[in-house]
């Protein structure tokens, strides 16, 4: 076989080419299983690590003076202080961006507002990156002749649009599976936390008793409320710590216990009652998300079931009967 032949093309594009780089993939797919396998991280350790971090923070706003407390944090921080001021002195910061990605980060779980700088450091720098590397691959080393200049000016386009989303889009993904997460222990954290109440328990001890007992089944929902009630033990303003816990999560839902809470504790208005009624709404409401995705489910299933699942039944059922006939004509010739 000639080695010097050309390779064969599919829309342009290389199929040896593509079939070696999904090849590579694939290897490095199976690697990294084999690894997530091998190596059992214990969940709980940074989540402990992190509560631990916020329980100092707020000891250290009460014990230490706020000039010690300022020194220490330009010392955490003087990474991000530079990115910070380099992004400052490009225009490119602002007041109203970093807020929006820290809420953002919050919704992910990130506790660290730092990041936000990071983060937008790397919108700043990955388009540049990622476009580099295709103008090299596309016009400088012609790594696809055959290509044609929409379909270049296509794969740099792809590059930079995807290095200034890529931070963003990952940032969501990790966010909205972290609010879905919550979304399903919510209704059984607030039924434990109707059970808090009428033993007598306050609602510091409660929120540490349900994020106790449902730390395994939903370690999202268990570390939130780990972190409410070290903040409602520290925090000045207790109205504070449940504003906090309803801007880390991105849940209408919370933000109705959030109200029901701080009404409770300005009006002294029975919590049990209220937590009783905003639980079995968000038990019905649950139940009808979940009646929904079963309603479209037979919508769902109906491309699958006619490019896979009949062509195979038929191919079983008319299979043999097919070869019988053709044997049985092959006999009469």
């Amino acid at each position: 076989m000639n080695s010097d032949a050309p390779h064969p093309t599919l829309m342009g594009v290389d199929v040896v080419w593509v079939g070696t780089l999904l090849a590579v993939v694939a290897a490095l797919a199976v690697v990294l299983a084999i690894y997530a396998a091998l190596t059992v991280r214990d969940p709980m350790a940074k989540r402990v690590k992190a509560l631990n971090e916020r329980r100092e923070q707020l000891k250290a706003g009460i014990i230490v003076g706020p000039a010690r407390r300022r020194q220490s944090l330009v010392r955490k921080n003087q990474t991000t202080d530079s990115l910070q001021s380099m992004l400052s002195k490009l225009k490119v910061l602002q007041d109203s961006q970093i807020s929006d990605i820290q809420r953002k980060l919050a919704f992910a779980g990130i506790r660290k507002k730092e990041y936000a700088v990071a983060v937008i450091f790397g919108r700043m720098v990955l388009p540049i990156v990622l476009g580099l590397i295709a103008a090299t691959l596309v016009y400088w080393t012609d790594a696809f002749p055959d290509w044609s200049s929409i379909k270049r000016f296509g794969l740099f386009a792809g590059g930079v649009i995807g290095g200034y989303k890529a931070p963003e889009l990952y940032i969501d993904n990790i966010a909205k599976k972290r609010t879905d997460a919550i979304r399903k222990g919510l209704p059984d954290a607030l039924d434990l936390m109707v059970i808090c109440a009428e033993a007598g328990l306050t609602v510091d001890a409660s929120f540490s008793r349900v994020a106790k007992e449902l730390g395994r089944a939903f370690p999202e929902l268990g570390d939130e409320f780990t972190l409410t009630a070290i903040e409602l033990s520290f925090l000045t303003e207790r109205r504070q710590a449940f504003e906090n816990l309803s801007y880390r999560i991105n849940l209408e839902a919370v933000r109705g216990v959030v109200t029901t809470m701080i009404q409770t504790e300005r009006y002294g208005t029975p919590l049990a009652s209220a937590l009783r009624v905003l639980s079995a709404e968000f038990r019905n409401e649950r139940m009808m998300r979940a009646e929904e995705k079963a309603a479209r489910l037979p919508a769902i299933m109906t491309v699958p079931l006619i490019l896979f699942i009949l062509p195979v039944l038929f191919i079983v059922i008319l299979g043999p009967a097919g070869c019988s006939i053709a044997d049985a004509f092959a006999a009469q010739k």
